[in-house]
């Protein structure tokens, strides 16, 4: 048996003739995945060379398309220098109060920051803003963004 089949099931596996959305944890884990990734400059094909897996598996690891097992996680952890605990950092799961009665109320459209941070512009972002070392600099760009945030708001 191959190591990619014994993978657990595909979290878009159809059900009843309906496309399964990603799971919110799944998702995350991969988007610290492609953060960690793309911060040491890694290829998805690089990767998964490291881990003997081919790039479209990594990039399904990264959607939260196909759910990593514990092993594996352990793995990437190790190649990745983080501990397993970092993908699961910053999580945030909806509560119970998050959820609406179908049909009543949709639910409010929230900012997910690691989503944001995780996207190509956000690790451009942090790369840029970390290169900047001094403080009081670091602070008048911090200013100047929540500047421009409070005017695009109206």
């Amino acid at each position: 048996m191959s190591e990619t089949s014994s993978l657990t099931s595909s979290s878009t596996d159809k059900i009843e003739g309906k496309s399964k959305q990603p799971n919110p944890i799944d998702k995350h884990v991969g988007q610290q995945l492609r953060s960690r990734r793309v911060s040491m400059g890694l290829s998805q094909e690089k990767l998964g060379e490291r881990l003997g897996l081919t790039f479209q598996q990594v990039q399904k690891y990264e959607k939260g398309a196909n759910r990593i097992g514990a092993s594996r996680l352990y793995e990437i952890a190790n190649v990745l220098d983080v501990s397993v605990q970092y993908f699961f950092e910053n999580i945030s799961l909806p509560t119970d109060s998050d959820s609406a009665m179908p049909g009543f109320l949709e639910k409010p459209t929230s900012f997910d920051v690691s989503e944001f941070a995780g996207s190509p512009d956000g690790i451009e972002l942090n790369k840029a803003f970390v290169e900047i070392r001094d403080p009081a600099v670091r602070r008048q760009v911090l200013d100047l963004i929540k500047a421009l945030a409070r005017s695009s708001r109206g």
